[in-house]
């Protein structure tokens, strides 16, 4: 039987390296067990077809198997080089198997520092199709709706958000047929939390603790010590993955649950990370030849513009912040977004399309000062 250790490490496993969303991994590891399936070199040598059948899905199967291949050549090239001197003393990093430090994690999942020069966000323009431009919205909303979430709740709570719109769009538009799973119900009992007037169902995180606790403040008196308790904090959440949750309750797939639980599908910061950071080009000039560019450096202007981008919505937001409720910033988010996407084809024809994006627009929407 497998150690609560051994346990620790497959989760750790699955949910860092084999990017499986933690709560779908914790779904999983009973039926690894039952299949004796609890370590990196034990999966390495899994047949693909067993793994297919536990995580009923062709694409995580092959992202856990080829993830424990990796980690465990890894594994045999640092017990091979055991024997070398031993390299100059660094800062020690966490054991494998060990839990990662929620502040570390948070740091990770940090977005580009926005670009706040107005003279350069009034001329900058970029090119992109219309899905991250509602990330990129919903994300910074969160931070002046939603100041006491972390940066990894707001970017899974935006890209539901995001992801939501895109099914509703597609089922409209005759790409998909059927409904929605959240029109179907999915997800019921899970709490929710409105965004972009958009209902999202979400999962708490209990005990996650990502910032230090903050020293009590102290009331002395002359006869005694009086101790002001700080306020309630409200849980970090997790967006819940409803279309996952659907797919993953069809005839066929491995377990079934369509309410409330502490297994859901959840969309992963990681995965919107990335996302924004990929999604925003340069327009190209007209009559310019194209020319040949780096991956670092296609990355790297990518990245300068998702800077721009979060500099223009963080000047929108801040100039209403002070005025409106959470609740009018809200309702007023979609309606931004909306005047300033970039222009597509109708229907499905502009489906994914890109187009551009004029900051200046966005800077237009401010609150007039005076």
């Amino acid at each position: 039987m497998a150690s609560a250790q051994d346990l620790q490490s497959l989760l750790r496993f699955l949910s860092q390296d084999a990017k499986v969303p933690l709560a779908q991994a914790l779904g999983k590891v009973k039926d690894l067990q039952a299949a004796k399936l609890v370590t990196a070199s034990d999966l390495s040598k899994a047949d693909f077809d067993s793994l297919k059948t536990i995580f009923g899905d062709d694409k995580i199967a092959r992202q856990v198997l080829n993830a424990a291949k990796r980690v465990s050549k890894k594994r045999t090239s640092s017990d091979a080089s055991a024997l070398a001197p031993a390299p100059s003393p660094k800062k020690p990093k966490p054991l494998y198997g060990q839990p990662l430090d929620p502040a570390e994690l948070e740091a990770s999942l940090a977005l580009p520092e926005a670009e706040l020069d107005e003279e350069k966000l009034k001329s900058a323009t970029i090119f992109t199709n219309r899905a991250p431009l509602v990330l990129a919205f919903a994300c910074t909303l969160l931070k002046y709706t939603m100041p006491e979430q972390p940066i990894s709740s707001r970017l899974s709570l935006a890209q539901a958000v995001t992801s939501m719109n895109s099914k509703n769009k597609a089922i409209h538009i005759g790409l998909e047929n059927g409904q929605a799973a959240e029109d179907e119900g999915w997800g019921e009992g899970q709490p929710i939390v409105r965004i972009m007037t958009r209902d999202v169902r979400v999962m708490k995180r209990w005990g996650y603790e990502w910032q230090e606790q903050s020293t009590q403040s102290t009331l002395k008196s002359s006869q005694e010590t009086l101790v002001e308790e700080p306020p309630a904090k409200d849980p970090a959440l997790w967006g819940v993955d409803l279309e996952a949750l659907k797919k993953a309750n069809q005839p066929g797939a491995v377990g079934s649950y369509k309410g409330a639980t502490s297994q859901l599908p959840i969309y992963t910061a990681q995965s919107a990370r990335a996302y924004l950071k990929k999604a925003f080009e340069t327009p190209k000039a007209e009559g310019a030849a194209p020319g040949k560019r780096t991956h670092t450096a296609m990355a790297a202007e990518k990245e300068r513009n998702l800077s721009l981008l979060l500099g223009a919505l963080e000047l929108l937001y801040t100039s209403w912040s002070h005025v409106l409720s959470k609740e009018d910033l809200d309702k007023r988010s979609w309606g931004w977004y909306v005047r300033t996407r970039p222009e597509v084809a109708n229907g499905a024809a502009g489906w994914g399309g890109k187009g551009n994006v004029k900051l200046s627009d966005i800077l237009e929407l401010r609150r007039p000062s005076g």
